[in-house]
């Protein structure tokens, strides 16, 4: 399977990357930055230089044709304003799904945030603004892939991330409590929804739990 991932530096994407690579899968990632190519090729990932900001539909189309699959697992990052959010967390976000159904590709996994459906209601007061910019963003993309029938979308929604050693064990449900999850747990999740066809049009919470990775997949996938 060949899956290119946007957001290719992230630190999901890249562990994802070299979960792809170990199994014999081909992983891309799209990068705004050239000089974050050597890093994905180390983690055994094509360098894709693409910027999802200024990028149109015709260029991105053109850097997924052949994949099997996409993950838009991109994102403005700590530290950037309300404005960033819109235009990487949603409007990128549309623009890879655009870009995928022009080039043929159906499966879409979007690495969404959990809460992001409440971000599309005024926020609580006193909420951070930058937040709450960020979790309409999430919500609003969300909904932008859940509402198109030319995808195999599946909306994954993980907990507070940690960089702890992952587990191989989650919680992988349409509802779960708030809780943390590794990165390193989300990214073998990933991994195993690319190769779940029966998970399509879910949209899932993830968090640690007790249940290896493969078997909390196969649980939800629809058969």
């Amino acid at each position: 399977m060949r899956t290119v991932i946007a957001g290719g530096h992230g630190q999901i994407a890249l562990r994802l990357e070299r979960l792809l690579a170990a199994r014999g899968d081909e992983a891309a990632g799209v990068i705004r930055k050239p000089e974050q190519a050597d890093d994905l090729r180390a983690a055994g990932a094509e360098p894709v230089v693409c910027d999802l900001e200024s990028a149109s539909v015709d260029e991105v189309a053109a850097h997924l044709e052949g994949a099997d699959a996409v993950v838009f697992a991109a994102g403005a990052g700590p530290g950037s304003g309300a404005e960033r959010k819109e235009t990487v967390d949603r409007a990128a976000a549309v623009l890879f799904a655009d870009a995928a159904a022009q080039a043929g590709v159906r499966r879409y996994i979007i690495v969404s945030s959990m809460g992001a459906d409440a971000g599309l209601t005024e926020p609580p007061p006193g909420t951070d603004p930058v937040f709450a910019a960020y979790q309409r963003a999430k919500g609003a993309a969300d909904d932008a892939v859940r509402a198109r029938e030319d995808l195999d979308w599946t909306v994954l929604r993980p907990g507070r991330l940690t960089n702890d050693a992952g587990t191989g064990r989650v919680r992988l449900a349409e509802r779960t409590r708030r809780a943390e999850v590794t990165r390193d747990d989300v990214a073998a999740v990933i991994g195993a929804l690319l190769h779940a066809p029966g998970t399509a049009g879910l949209t899932l919470e993830l968090i640690g739990g007790e249940t290896p990775v493969d078997e909390a997949v196969g649980a939800v996938a629809l058969r």
